[in-house]
């Protein structure tokens, strides 16, 4: 219950964020078996993407923490007030961004909007594994009429 209660706030300052979650709420992380970070983001940090990725390589490495990041787009170049965002970057800016960081934390993207799914490792994964399954089947299917072919 006491989650319908908190309201959405917060900054885009992801270093700050990172940092208290991982020198804070993780500091025994080296002692857990698996753990992940999940960021719920609407847009670009405000920090460089190559300090945030070389921080989370650096706080992921050496453990088995994974930072993965489900970025949500809404219309474009505005939140869900309408007002312009004061560090603007387009989606597609953005995401990469995020894939970068992702990478860094040996973690998933996921990034979806209003519309549906724009982009999703894990749907990457699915449709990867079917489409193995599908070309052994077809492998499968060529063999037995080969060998009825040769009786």
């Amino acid at each position: 219950r006491w989650v319908l209660s908190l309201e959405c706030n917060g900054s885009r300052n992801l270093m700050n964020a990172l940092r208290r979650a991982v020198e804070v709420d993780f500091k025994d992380k080296d002692k857990q078996k698996s753990q992940g970070l999940y960021l719920l983001t609407t847009g670009i940090p405000d920090q460089e993407t190559h300090t945030i990725s070389a921080y989370v390589a650096e706080a992921c490495g050496g453990c088995d923490l994974q930072l993965h990041v489900c970025l949500f787009s809404v219309t474009k170049g505005t939140d869900s007030s309408g007002i312009i965002p004061a560090c603007y970057a387009d989606p597609r800016e953005t995401a990469n961004a995020f894939k970068e960081i992702v990478q860094a934390g040996n973690g998933r993207f996921h990034w979806f909007g209003e519309t549906g799914i724009f982009e999703s490792d894990d749907i990457t994964s699915i449709i990867s594994e079917m489409e193995k399954a599908k070309n052994y089947s077809q492998k499968c299917v060529f063999l037995v009429e080969s060998l009825k072919q040769r009786s």
